[in-house]
């Protein structure tokens, strides 16, 4: 792919009188792995919601495969969203009346149609197989986590937004996750974005940077003491 997937210009948000995010340019290659760190209040799920075309920033351009998207209707944001972009939550939002399969062909369901044999090689890469017909109250956070990202990949996107997709995990199940977002990452081609405040995970990355009170400054990998450890 020519180019990248996504692409800020100038991304500013205000919300009550308040600026959230100030200027962010960000570009996001095709099979890339970028994180996003920066301390509570920095900005970081604004961030994550305008790249997703959740939240339409106040001024600025968002281009999603070279076409801006900054200000289209919803219905057509909803179309670029499904079609493009796979989403992993820190809280997993997965419905609860839904199996775990269901919830992971969510994205299928609303293009009309399902990839049962995509699906499969979902689960069995997530070694998810004896989950898919259990149901999200039944299964442990790691295992809710997993099925999150068989559900974002479901579509075959081209970038995966992960936010904080770690931190409701103890650390042992939170480097299973890891582990397995880089390996299907790998397997699919996929550009990855990872929003944490964990300086920790820099080394892991392709390409990392800092957001610091809503402004994007360069991570040279020094100890940023507003970061929380």
């Amino acid at each position: 792919m020519a180019g990248p997937v996504l692409r800020g210009e100038d991304l500013t948000v205000d919300r009550g009188g308040t600026r959230i995010l100030d200027a962010v340019s960000i570009a996001v290659d095709s099979d890339v792995s970028l994180l996003v760190r920066g301390a509570s209040g920095a900005g970081k799920t604004t961030l994550f919601n305008v790249l997703g075309l959740l939240t339409t920033p106040t001024s600025g351009s968002l281009y999603v495969r070279g076409e801006d998207a900054s200000e289209l209707p919803e219905r057509k944001r909803a179309v670029v969203r499904r079609d493009t972009i796979g989403f992993v939550f820190q809280d997993f939002q997965l419905i609860p009346d839904l199996s775990a399969w269901d919830n992971a062909a969510l994205p299928q369901d609303h293009t009309g149609s399902r990839d049962e044999e995509w699906l499969q090689e979902l689960f069995d890469a997530l070694d998810i197989q004896d989950l898919a017909g259990q149901y999200p109250a039944t299964l442990s956070g790691g295992e809710k986590q997993r099925v999150a990202i068989a559900r974002a990949l479901a579509n075959r996107p081209a970038v995966v937004l992960a936010d904080e997709p770690t931190g409701q995990l103890d650390p042992n199940t939170a480097e299973r996750v890891l582990d397995l977002l880089f390996e299907v990452q790998a397997q699919t081609e996929t550009a990855l974005v990872l929003i944490s405040h964990d300086r920790g995970l820099a080394h892991r990355f392709d390409e990392t940077v800092l957001l610091r009170d809503g402004r994007l400054v360069e991570d040279t990998g020094e100890i940023d003491y507003s970061v929380p450890e």
